[in-house]
């Protein structure tokens, strides 16, 4: 089971990463087996290579996350309440999300699953 410190540290490496733009950064917080579903209810992305093209989409638009609250752990799963904050469709805009990653026993996420629709979108 990973520990608290892995879960954390998957979470503040997620942001961080994120904020600086570097798409292998993130991919190298994932198993090699790992799953994306940004939102719930999309295809899931499998494994580095569907992982890596679906951030480098994500990261391209400048966008920003922010931690809105302290990370949640339990089990093998960690769940954050963040913004990611961008410019969409020409306006300055925040959706708010909730996600959960669950990981392995080397601290390497296996499933990440993204909580927001449409009606968590607002002008920022």
């Amino acid at each position: 089971m990973p520990t608290t410190e892995q879960k954390l540290a998957a979470v503040h490496g997620y942001v961080d990463a994120f904020a600086r733009g570097d798409t292998e950064a993130i991919v190298a917080l994932f198993d090699a087996n790992a799953t994306v579903e940004d939102p719930i209810g999309t295809p899931i992305k499998r494994g580095h290579d569907e992982i890596r093209a679906f951030y480098q989409g994500s990261t391209a638009t400048g966008a920003k996350l922010e931690l809105l609250g302290e990370p949640r752990c339990a089990a093998d799963y960690v769940a954050f309440p963040f913004a990611v904050r961008l410019e969409w469709q020409g306006q300055k805009s925040v959706i708010e999300v909730i996600d959960t990653f669950r990981l392995n026993d080397e601290g390497k996420i296996v499933e990440m699953r993204a909580y927001w629709g449409p009606e968590n979108m607002k002008a920022g």
